[in-house]
């Protein structure tokens, strides 16, 4: 079966019928699929209004699910979403861009998913919409495992959420990868950091992804870098115990210990980028 509704509520009320894959960009699932077809029910979410599109509120920047990451990185944003935006131009090629959508890369969960970085530096919310009603959940508690959300199976993603409380903060996203263009990542680091008159950090916010089943804070590291000077150089302050949460992994891209070591590297430059 293959649906494709031109309204959430249709859409609710089909994933409420039935499971159903739900079909966005399609820049995760078909590439998963190989030269197999695409079997049992979809959703296509490709013609639903209101689902995409960024609407700048007076708290919140509110991201339609099945917005592209072209989109996202053409828009005119504040300063904090700036890191979001350079992680957008870093997902594939410019066709995947075109395609793939912001939701559809979180849903996917994968640890090297480009965009959750800096969405969790953003503190960045997801809203789930069903037939029976709405709910919103913090990216760090919906993305649960290596491939894994909480979303439950009545349940679509019809916008991130993104408070605008540090919008003027400086941001940055640095990703390393084996080659410049099309890679998937060996460790990626977004960081926002908002300073007072003075230029001393009052806000640091550092997410680090490919280097653990789930992307993560660095809220050590952000703790010790609060009432520091902003200035080149502070990847100074990391220690050891600053990145005790990673969890790296050997696989066919780099080995556990080789991200290890480079993680602090990739940490000090991406804090020396937010401060340009």
């Amino acid at each position: 079966m293959y649906l494709r509704p031109r309204t959430v509520n249709e859409a609710c009320v089909a994933l409420a019928a039935e499971p159903m894959r739900i079909l966005a960009g399609g820049t995760d699932i078909f590439p998963a699929l190989g030269d197999r077809p695409l079997t049992g029910p979809v959703l296509d979410l490709s013609a639903v209004e209101g689902l995409s599109g960024i609407d700048l509120g007076a708290d919140v920047i509110r991201i339609g699910a099945r917005t592209s990451w072209s989109t996202i990185a053409r828009a005119t944003l504040p300063p904090a979403l700036r890191a979001l935006q350079q992680a957008a131009r870093e997902v594939g090629a410019i066709q995947i861009q075109n395609a793939g959508t912001i939701a559809g890369n979180l849903c996917n969960a994968s640890p090297a998913a480009d965009g959750v970085p800096p969405l969790l530096a953003l503190d960045a919310r997801v809203e789930l919409r069903s037939a029976a009603g709405r709910r919103e959940l913090p990216l760090a508690d919906f993305i649960t495992g290596y491939r894994k959300t909480a979303r439950r199976p009545d349940e679509l993603v019809s916008a991130i959420l993104v408070p605008r409380c540090i919008e003027t903060a400086r941001s940055a996203f640095l990703k390393l990868g084996a080659r410049k263009y099309l890679v998937i990542s060996i460790a990626m680091v977004a960081v926002i950091l908002a300073c007072d008159d003075r230029g001393i950090i009052r806000d640091a916010r550092i997410a680090v992804g490919a280097c653990s089943e789930v992307a993560r804070r660095l809220n050590a590291l952000e703790t010790a870098l609060i009432g520091t000077k902003a200035e080149p150089g502070l990847g100074a302050a990391i220690r050891p115990e600053h990145l005790a949460g990673l969890a790296p992994i050997d696989d066919v891209r780099a080995s556990a210990d080789y991200r290890r070591d480079v993680v602090r590297t990739l940490i000090a430059r991406t804090l020396d980028a937010a401060l340009q």
